[in-house]
């Protein structure tokens, strides 16, 4: 729960709305949005399978509290995938998402990422 509301927090007044105004833009369709939106600076998506399964992340790590130095402990990786399930349910609160973590930069990978399975 710890991690949930700490997502909540960081995300809700910053990424949040940015995506809501994506979505909505792009027919509220997530195949859509990643497809116009799915390779910035900040975030990158793949479509595995319409509709349904996703890779999604971001190509280093934005974790204020990890880029200060006030955590380096992989467990704050729970915070973006809890971020990544917050930002959906907003999205598309009819659907049920799993979010698996494939790697993250604090387990020694080159970029956060995360597999999303749309139910």
């Amino acid at each position: 729960m710890y991690y949930r509301n700490k997502a909540i927090n960081c995300v809700k007044d910053t990424v949040l709305p940015i995506m809501a105004k994506q979505f909505e833009e792009c027919g509220c369709s997530l195949d859509e949005q990643y497809k116009k939106y799915g390779n910035t600076e900040y975030f990158f998506a793949e479509i595995i399978q319409p509709e349904h399964i996703y890779e999604i992340g971001y190509p280093k790590c934005f974790c204020p509290d990890v880029l200060c130095g006030k955590n380096k402990e992989v467990s704050i990786c729970e915070c973006s995938r809890q971020s990544i399930i917050y930002v959906l349910e907003n999205l598309i609160p009819n659907k049920k998402f799993t979010v698996e973590t494939i790697e993250t930069v604090l387990n020694g990978a080159e970029k956060c990422r995360f597999r999303v399975i749309v139910e």
